[in-house]
């Protein structure tokens, strides 16, 4: 690769968040960093105590204590009685770097493979349920929370291993604990051996502050959060740093709140996942801002949070929960709040809208009872209306909604790095199927094929010139030669027709345009292409849950038919292997349309439904 497509991709970066990121690796390097002159010990064994009331009619939680939830879908046993805090349960290995400072170990290069495999249970996603346990009134569930706890503390010195590496999933930690804290009615009555815990998570936290905003995600916005929350916390708990900390957190969430998310409600990381994450986020923050009575915040930061809610809200199925597996998706689940698959995005929605919108999203109790009486919510009965068609220009998306169809039309329109090469993709859906789905991620560190599919062209329903990516990939997580939109025809509906298109000229001059339009008849995308060397390849990825038959070049199930047409020569049309991870480390294989030309011209897609 060129020097100067890797100099024009840091510097899309921004020279700020560039020195940043190079003063924050030179002083580790050197030994000058101040997060290496943070001391502290922690240990203890009585981290939460037996609330003052339970609830009998608390039905039971979901959580089996002998085993853990990883990433939404698999149970591990545990096989002992507190977790293995260095076990990668998915290719049964175990890290022995628990006693080297975590500015010493690398993310990729560990013995157990994914780092975040290890990072997982040291979320403490598993504390609220048992909290809900021993809510219920259960003794043995606050034993083995507490149990837990000290063993982590034990396993874990401060700011030694791999779970103190990133100031995130420390951050996470403490939110976590804070939520168990307040629900159990100890927020404002808490064990010394918790108070010295979160002291300790806030020291590891603020010196890389500045690493973290030069991310431009959600690394900073989760660390802000944790500032605001866990400082307040240890304030009230006779540390008096504590209240300064509150304040950095503050400013902090303000200034990441105002950059990161568009005034469209577009997020900087183009991800479904990370958008319910961001909004889990500002939820949690929120909460404890109302819960200890503290001082509103920004009219902008309520404004950019509304538009966030209603940006997921957008893409959302009502009937399954589900939405487009967009972007990058890495398993993050803060809290599971309704109690219910990952992969349901209604019960985040449902909190957000209540709380910066102050409406439900949906008529039925997307939260669970648990959540919407513990959490305090202001009730209401109104409801806001349904999603509709909507094109947000400022993150790049069309969504297009009528005859029970969904259309999330993706262009590029880049403010922040991309991750995918997904410029053009087209997600399709149908009375909650998606029938034309995304990749997802699988994981952020494995072998290839894997380590490049997810993220590739390849692995999106759009076009591929040449065998190459829309943009190249410079690093792990850095693509060059960001693309831009340079024709766009927004969002219009005549008649009962809705259209809508964009195009763009990648970095070796190749040109696609396409146009979509949804009727009652269904949906046809029109593409086209011109500038490359030898072939084009467009990739229709086809559910699996179907089962797709192909006749030259028309494609059909029971359901729904794809016929593909051309003013130029078709020289394959074919269905091949291809895969998607719904779910962080777990992959599975769907079959690919892929139609094959040589010479530039014009494909034609026509999508119908049968309908009774």
């Amino acid at each position: 690769m060129s020097v100067r497509i890797k100099v024009k991709a840091y510097a899309n970066l921004g020279l700020r968040n560039i020195i940043s990121v190079l003063l924050h690796r030179l002083g580790l390097k050197i030994g000058l960093h101040p997060v290496l002159f943070v001391k502290t010990e922690l240990s203890g064994t009585k981290f939460f105590k037996r609330p003052k009331q339970v609830d009998k009619e608390l039905k039971s939680s979901s959580i089996m204590e002998n085993h853990l939830l990883y990433f939404g879908w698999y149970y591990a046993p545990m096989g002992k009685t507190s977790p293995d805090w260095g076990y990668n349960p998915f290719n049964q290995k175990r890290l022995d770097s628990f006693q080297q400072p975590w500015w010493r170990l690398s993310d990729f290069n560990l013995n157990i493979g994914d780092i975040k495999t290890v990072w997982e249970p040291s979320r403490f996603n598993w504390v609220l349920p048992m909290v809900k346990q021993v809510m219920a009134g259960n003794k043995t569930s606050l034993r083995t929370m507490n149990t837990w706890i000290s063993d982590w503390c034990r396993s874990n010195p401060a700011y030694m291993g791999p779970n103190w590496k990133c100031g995130q999933e420390t951050s996470i930690r403490v939110l976590m604990l804070a939520i168990a804290a307040r629900t159990l009615d100890q927020d404002n009555d808490t064990c010394p051996d918790l108070v010295k815990l979160i002291e300790g998570h806030l020291l590891r936290i603020i010196p890389t502050l500045s690493y973290a905003k030069a991310q431009d995600n959600n690394h900073a916005v989760s660390e802000a959060v944790a500032l605001f929350i866990g400082g307040g916390w240890c304030y009230k708990n006779g540390i008096e740093k504590g209240k300064g900390w509150e304040k950095s957190g503050k400013q902090l969430l303000e200034d990441r709140v105002k950059h990161l998310i568009e005034n469209d409600g577009s997020f900087s990381q183009y991800s479904s996942n990370y958008h319910r994450m961001l909004l889990d986020l500002l939820c949690i923050v929120e909460l404890w801002r109302r819960w200890q009575k503290k001082e509103k915040f920004s009219y902008s930061f309520y404004k950019k949070a509304k538009a966030a809610v209603f940006w997921l809200y957008s893409i959302v199925d009502i009937e399954s929960g589900d939405a487009p597996n967009l972007g990058a998706n890495d398993g993050a689940w803060l809290v599971n709040w309704g109690e219910t698959d990952y992969r349901d995005f209604r019960p985040t929605i449902q909190l957000s809208m209540n709380l910066f919108e102050g409406k439900n999203a949906y008529k039925y109790n997307a939260l669970g009872d648990f959540y919407r009486d513990y959490l305090e919510l202001e009730k209401t009965e109104s409801c806001v209306s349904k999603p509709s068609s909507k094109q947000f220009c400022d993150g790049g998306y069309m969504v297009m909604r009528k005859f029970n169809c969904f259309v999330l039309f993706r262009y590029p329109n880049y403010r922040f790095r991309p991750r995918h090469c997904d410029a053009l993709h087209i997600d399709f859906w149908y009375d909650a199927v998606n029938v034309l789905p995304d990749s997802g991620t699988y994981s952020y560190n494995t072998g290839e094929p894997w380590q490049s599919y997810f993220s590739s062209t390849s692995a999106h329903n759009t076009i591929q010139f040449d065998d190459r990516e829309q943009m190249p990939a410079v690093s792990r997580f850095l693509r060059g030669e960001w693309l831009k939109t340079s024709t766009l025809n927004p969002l219009k509906e005549v008649g009962d027709t809705m259209t809508g298109g964009a195009g763009y000229c990648d970095w070796k001059g190749a040109f696609h345009h396409r146009k979509v339009s949804l009727s009652a008849d269904g949906m046809t995308i029109l593409d086209q292409v011109s500038g490359f060397r030898h072939k084009a390849i467009l990739r229709w990825r086809l559910s699996s849950e179907m089962d797709w038959k192909i006749n030259g070049t028309k494609v059909r199930n029971d359901l729904f038919s794809f016929k593909i047409s051309s003013n130029i020569p078709i020289s394959r049309c074919e269905i091949v292997e291809g895969w998607q991870s719904l779910y962080y480390m777990k992959k599975s294989n769907l079959p690919v349309l892929e139609i094959e030309i040589n010479e530039p011209g014009a494909i034609t897609s026509a999508f119908s439904i049968k309908r009774c």
